[in-house]
């Protein structure tokens, strides 16, 4: 091909989930790959805690595979907040700032995620405003999208 130099690089199969992701999906190639190499990949194991409800928050968290659990402590005991799968990501108002997490998210499955720290997004958005423009868009359209649902009396993921 006389001018395959022009042709998008193909994505590796963990580039394509990042790319499906709707907080990535406006993302070059290029820029996926700046973007995975600030990813920590983490496994946990089935009914691991991944963080609980109190801690510092401290990154956002995108499921790569496996399943997890959100829940709250009640007077009652444990509600379930949500429960989530590949693709997914929570821990997200983490990026912004350090408050504490208002749930706990447990593994449902043997889980992998791939974690992004606030310091590594704060990082990024002074080295390369245009990945961290479309990341915070992104973000703050599911934040929005969340809001509205409140507003609108539906069932909602409460921000962890």
């Amino acid at each position: 091909m006389l001018f395959g130099f022009l042709k998008s690089p193909e994505l590796s199969p963990r580039l394509q989930r990042l790319k499906a992701s709707s907080l990535f999906s406006t993302l070059t190639p290029l820029e996926l790959k700046i973007v995975d190499d600030l990813l920590h990949e983490r496994r946990y194991l089935a009914d691991e805690i991944i963080f609980d409800e109190g801690e510092e928050g401290q990154a956002l968290y995108l499921i790569m595979s496996g399943r997890v659990i959100i829940s709250r402590l009640r007077p009652q005991g444990r509600e379930v907040v949500a429960e989530m799968g590949p693709g997914a990501f929570f821990g997200d108002l983490a990026l912004l700032d350090n408050s504490p997490r208002n749930a706990q998210t447990r593994a449902l499955d043997n889980c992998e995620l791939a974690v992004f720290f606030r310091a590594d997004f704060m990082g990024l958005m002074e080295t390369d405003a245009v990945i961290g423009y479309k990341i915070s868009l992104a973000l703050a359209r599911h934040i929005g999208s969340r809001l509205r649902e409140w507003m609108s009396g539906k069932p909602q993921i409460e921000a962890i």
